[in-house]
């Protein structure tokens, strides 16, 4: 089956960010051939299938189970198979989203095919060299044909790069896109219930990173501080497969944890968490995509890293980026009562970015030109 667009997704957030390009694809133009690849990057079931339900995505086409493994492995696995993906389907197009490894696979598959390459979220950038995700957006980006951005800071900074600014298309966010439609079945859900707990009672934790929870000493110190906080306010905390493999490691007992009032649980579905995060007194995280989320729901965000890809959730939205200091979180009730953040209505942030960028992709799929000069 020839596909007009391949849309390749690997992580959880990836799903976030593509489901509304995806969908408003079929809906502009139905006679669109889509194909779906989930590399399986994140291959436990409570971190990527549940997603794709939820969403209202079709069963991928494609599952490759790249699975874990060093960055290069991961990298390689995924290079692989979606290589042969487009071999057998030709796309006309290649979509990926965010900054996960599978992300990078699919746009260097795509590039050495000579297959345009389209990149949900470019532009974003730490300046953090540390960061596995850093070199995974500016290669993608430098690799893709068509950029869509989700805010002025991404573009100036595609911009700055040496990007020919008619490959950048300031579309806005995708995941907000996802979160507008979600929200209200996700409050049905009423989450907060199962920890009874009331809305706006608890914060709410997410910690994954491996800067943070692969050093046994910086993870007892975050862990000694979460016990400290929630003395004063319970704290929900769905734990990453991966940080409860190092809790397991550094002997930090579930029990003791919970008996501090920290109530850990599994990860959790997408309208679970997005609700979780809507009724929270605030988010403690080292994740992102978190940190756009709070920003466009009004909730207190403190980031547990020492930058931010995303600095308009500072500028505009409600993020407080704390550094990678466990004694930072002792402070977070002082800067709650900080009433000085801003939470300005971010542009274009609005629910409608993946209608914009679908519409990008229909131009570009219309342009017989393109693929003269691409295929040569």
């Amino acid at each position: 089956m020839a596909a007009s667009a391949c849309f390749v997704v690997g992580a959880r957030p990836n799903f976030m960010k593509a489901a509304p390009v995806y969908r408003a694809l079929r809906e502009l133009d139905g006679s669109c051939e889509l194909l779906l690849v989930h590399t399986g990057q994140h291959y436990d079931q409570r971190m990527s299938d549940v997603f794709v339900e939820e969403l209202e995505l079709p069963e991928p086409d494609v599952f490759l189970g790249v699975g874990s493994g060093t960055h290069g492995e991961q990298t390689a696995k995924a290079l692989l198979g979606v290589e042969q993906v487009l071999l057998d389907h030709e796309p006309r197009v290649c979509v990926v989203a965010g900054d996960v490894n599978s992300t990078l696979a699919a746009a260097l598959a795509a590039s050495k095919l000579n297959i345009p390459v389209a990149h949900i979220e470019a532009g974003l950038r730490s300046f953090d060299e540390t960061m596995p995700e850093e070199a995974n957006r500016r290669l993608t980006d430098h690799l893709s044909r068509i950029l869509f951005a989700h805010s002025e800071s991404a573009v100036a900074n595609l911009v700055a790069e040496g990007i020919e600014s008619q490959r950048v298309h300031l579309v806005g966010n995708t995941m907000i896109d996802s979160l507008m439609r979600y929200l209200p079945p996700a409050l049905a859900h009423a989450p907060w219930e199962r920890f009874s707990v009331e809305p706006g009672s608890y914060g709410l934790v997410t910690l994954h990173r491996p800067a943070l929870v692969d050093d046994p000493d910086l993870l007892g110190r975050t862990v000694r501080a979460l016990e400290t906080l929630a003395v004063r306010l319970p704290l929900v905390f769905p734990v990453h497969p991966r940080t409860e493999a190092r809790l397991t490691e550094a002997g930090l007992d579930p029990a003791r944890l919970e008996a501090a009032r920290l109530m850990l649980c599994p990860p959790l579905g997408y309208l679970d968490f997005l609700a979780l995060q809507a009724k929270a007194a605030f988010v403690l995280t080292d994740s992102g995509g978190v940190q756009e989320e709070t920003s466009a729901l009004g909730i207190r965000c403190f980031t547990l890293r020492d930058t931010t890809e995303r600095p308009v959730t500072v500028d505009l939205g409600t993020n407080t980026v704390l550094g990678v200091d466990p004694d930072a979180i002792r402070a977070i009730p002082d800067l709650l009562a900080d009433q000085r953040t801003s939470n300005r209505e971010i542009p274009l942030w609005d629910g409608k970015a993946g209608e914009r960028a679908a519409e990008v992709l229909l131009g570009f799929l219309a342009r017989e030109d393109v693929f003269e000069e691409t295929r040569g």
